[in-house]
């Protein structure tokens, strides 16, 4: 997966003059076909699994961890590293490679958690990227454009298969279209705050609480439950019955609360009440240092009048 923005002048597949070498410069659609096949008789079985960088999304690391039956602190510490999200000071994490540089799911037999691999695994060797074009002459008149393309690496013998698919039918197959639909708002929050460049950031506070949010669904329910969370947001009452046991209720949850907390959308809205107690506190503490303001003016302006009279009989004094 991918997301890239090139001017209308740019043709190139990434918005540049050169494309990766494996990477075939053609844009596919959901109807292209393509030929391909991995099952344990192809020579480079699992050879793609060595020296990858595998971000999980929400998704991924909600059922990696119920198929391992892990909590998420333990799966995160067994089997990922923390690292940055691509051009953002998000938090995520990512898969922990073993000794050898290999995908510690992975055996010479196949993978262990394939029912339950990440995105990142499903899409191989196809690809989608989001091309944002605009226009030099009118801004508004930018669009976007998504399309697809396929990966060929050297080693890969799936492409000399037989087995022909639409791209359309590989990411049925694949599960991929499930995955989509629940890393969307998540995906949406990293490119939103993509969008903002490296000169703004996101405080330490924010920083904790997207990670939380994003990995660690058990401590966000918590959260919910056991702060001041329900009496300050607008939550239907079944879904907040929903999300005490459904986890994919509380994971789209999640990302309404981040892009509310830290973009200042209205995807999950505040209480009328909350927000008028909080209006009447900014107005004391604004009638406060207005009154303080005054207090102080007053006390310069005595002490200024004290000395212009006491200088003033000082030049009658002969």
């Amino acid at each position: 997966m991918t997301e890239q923005s090139s001017p209308q002048s740019q043709k190139t597949l990434f918005g540049t003059e050169t494309n990766p070498s494996h990477v075939m410069p053609a844009k596919l659609t959901l109807d292209s076909r393509i030929k391909f096949r991995c099952h344990p008789g192809v020579s480079c079985f699992t050879a793609c699994c060595g020296n990858i960088n595998i971000t999980l999304t929400p998704f991924d690391i909600l059922r990696l961890r119920k198929h391992l039956n892990l909590a998420a602190p333990e799966f995160l510490h067994q089997y990922t590293v923390p690292q940055y999200l691509e051009k953002t000071d998000m938090p995520g994490v990512k898969i922990k490679l073993t000794e050898e540089g290999r995908c510690p799911f992975v055996t010479p037999d196949g993978c262990t958690a394939y029912s339950s691999r990440p995105t990142t695994c499903r899409y191989y060797p196809v690809g989608m990227a989001n091309f944002h074009e605009r226009s030099d002459e009118d801004a508004e008149k930018a669009t976007d454009q998504q399309f697809f393309f396929l990966v060929k690496e050297p080693h890969c013998k799936g492409h000399e298969e037989s087995k022909e698919w639409t791209i359309r039918e590989w990411r049925e197959d694949q599960g991929v279209d499930v995955c989509d639909e629940m890393n969307r708002d998540w995906m949406a929050l990293v490119m939103r705050r993509k969008s903002f460049g490296l000169q703004a950031t996101l405080s330490e506070k924010a920083q904790r609480m997207f990670f939380m949010a994003s990995t660690d669904l058990d401590q966000f329910r918590r959260f919910i439950f056991e702060s001041s969370f329900i009496d300050t947001y607008e939550i239907d009452p079944e879904e907040l019955e929903r999300i005490r046991e459904d986890d994919i209720a509380l994971m789209k949850l999640s990302y309404r609360y981040l892009a509310s907390s830290l973009f200042g959308t209205n995807d999950l809205p505040i209480k009328a009440e909350k927000i008028k107690a909080k209006a009447q506190e900014i107005k004391k503490k604004q009638a406060d240092v207005e009154k303080n303001a005054d207090s102080t003016y007053q006390e310069l302006k005595e002490f200024r009048d004290n000395m212009l009279a006491e200088l003033n009989n000082k030049k009658q004094t002969p």
